[in-house]
C-alpha cells in the first residue's frame, strides 16, 4: 500500500524516514493559525511538507 496517493492522477509515493526507516505518517501543522499538512516520523518526530502532485497536497493512505 501507498503512503501517499494523488486523488486526481493516481500517482502513489511511499514515503520513510531516511534516519529511521520508518514510514511518515500523516499530520498537520499549525503555522500562523493556518493548518499545513505534514509528513511526520513517528520514531524521531522529524517533519516535512507532504508530498504535492498536481499542485494539491497528496492524500495520506495509512
Amino acid at each position: 500500500m501507498a503512503t501517499y496517493e494523488c486523488n486526481q492522477c493516481g500517482m502513489a509515493v511511499n514515503a520513510t524516514c531516511a534516519k529511521c526507516d520508518e514510514p511518515l505518517v500523516n499530520d498537520h501543522l499549525d503555522v500562523n493559525g493556518q493548518q499545513v499538512q505534514i509528513s511526520k516520523c513517528p520514531k524521531c518526530e522529524g517533519k516535512i511538507k507532504s508530498p504535492l502532485c498536481c499542485g494539491e497536497d497528496m492524500q495520506c493512505a495509512v
